[in-house]
């Protein structure tokens, strides 16, 4: 169902567009809609979301309200916000949802993965049936689970983004992601979660340059180093107030014209964390501005 405050959202993006539109024909201009959203947009062209674990605070719907408030159109979900399952119902409900919102699901995750084919494939005709373009994802290191998802990304056309969970994890370095994809499908790559790079010391921006050809996900966090003494701590943080260089990732982004989901994920204050998002937004759009 369609709530009052996404239709106003509606009616406001509209005559957005509309009086943009206006204002280049008056002046003389021939801008199309097209470009007056272009113009207007203050993610310069990337698909600015929000992974929803940043808001697992909140139930689906409430999480879906909230994006919107917040100007977003893009999703990467968590599980807990849609539950996977391929039930046509299930399916048609959470359509119905995210289309209500004015939200895309572009990304799912964060997955296991091994060599169970039946269970590989739930997770893909899940994101087949939900249009989902990449599941972000923690394979098992080995050559049956690699040799299971070369097939399943060639035949149901979605990418596996293996996702780096920061230091001890499987994907811990920047090496352990090239290493594990370079004999295997092109659809099989990374997400780059910039934050847990940050937390095992590696640089974000040489993991994007590293991983350019293969990149399929962003999740965009920020990690502060604290030094006490001898002790060397690392905590997340609001964008822009760690560690990130938020503009040259930017930069590299637009320079691969990365079509994919750029999702911001703010792990901290999950009760009440929309003021802080609101705040890592406004880094990015400066970033963006910054670039033109």
């Amino acid at each position: 169902m369609v709530t009052n405050n996404d239709r106003s959202l509606s009616r406001r993006d509209a005559l957005k567009i509309g009086s943009a539109c206006t204002a280049a024909w008056l002046s003389g201009g021939l801008l199309s809609a097209g470009a007056a959203e272009a113009k207007d947009d203050p993610y310069g062209g990337f698909k600015m979301g929000v992974q929803s674990y940043s808001l697992r605070g909140f139930d689906g719907k409430t999480a879906l309200k909230h994006t919107r408030t917040l100007g977003l159109e893009y999703w990467e979900s968590f599980p807990r916000h849609i539950p996977m399952s391929t039930l046509p119902k299930h399916i048609q409900k959470h359509k119905t949802l995210l289309e209500d919102a004015g939200v895309t699901v572009m990304a799912y995750g964060v997955l296991p993965f091994d060599d169970n084919e039946t269970k590989a494939r739930q997770a893909f005709d899940f994101a087949k049936a939900m249009g989902i373009v990449s599941l972000s994802a923690n394979p098992q290191k080995n050559n049956k689970t690699f040799d299971l998802l070369d097939r399943m990304v060639e035949e149901y056309d979605v990418a596996i983004a293996i996702h780096n969970h920061g230091p001890n994890a499987k994907y811990d370095k920047i090496s352990d992601v090239t290493s594990i994809v370079k004999d295997r499908h092109p659809k099989i790559g990374a997400c780059v979660d910039t934050g847990h790079f940050i937390r095992s010391d590696e640089d974000p921006v040489e993991a994007l340059e590293r991983l350019s050809d293969r990149l399929f996900g962003v999740h965009l966090k920020d990690v502060k180093t604290v030094v006490e003494g001898d002790k060397r701590t690392k905590h997340f943080t609001i964008l822009g107030q760690g560690d990130l260089d938020v503009p040259a990732c930017l930069k590299l982004l637009k320079k691969l014209d990365y079509q994919y989901c750029l999702a911001l994920e703010y792990e901290e204050n999950p009760d009440n964390p929309l003021s802080d998002i609101e705040v890592c937004l406004q880094v990015v759009r400066d970033a963006v501005a910054g670039l033109k």
